[in-house]
């Protein structure tokens, strides 16, 4: 899978996958213009959101709506090693979702690939090339 990653100005980068344009931008107390979530947000945003999807198939193969249900991600920064130290997913669901899935819905976030991805991390290769223009 390859991504494109450019700049289109200021404090801008955007990136193009499968036809998509991701935009990502700074903050303007950053220096940015606000434009766009920074990237370690839209970083944050992708586990949240790779554990909706997961819990939406859950309820699509058991022919269960997803209509009202709604995941919270909270994260708890450590000031010392200047990371995040732990994140937390709640998954709101209305009063009448069957309890007995309860523990199922937790299962089905905990098969998110980028959870997985972040609990096995992958090599990183970095490196400069010059192109032929």
């Amino acid at each position: 899978m390859a991504i494109r990653v450019f700049f289109p100005g200021n404090k801008k980068v955007y990136a193009e996958q499968n036809g998509f344009i991701i935009q990502t931008d700074q903050p303007v107390s950053g220096g940015g213009d606000g434009t766009a979530p920074a990237p370690y947000e839209l970083f944050l945003a992708s586990i949240a959101t790779c554990g909706g999807i997961y819990v939406k198939g859950f309820c699509d193969s058991r022919g269960i709506s997803a209509d009202g249900i709604e995941l919270f991600q909270n994260i708890k920064y450590d000031p010392v090693q200047q990371k995040v130290s732990q994140i937390i997913i709640k998954i709101s669901v209305p009063k009448d979702f069957p309890e007995k899935y309860y523990d199922a819905l937790v299962k089905s976030v905990n098969l998110c690939a980028v959870k997985k991805t972040i609990n096995d991390a992958p090599e990183f290769t970095v490196y400069t090339e010059a192109r032929e223009d």
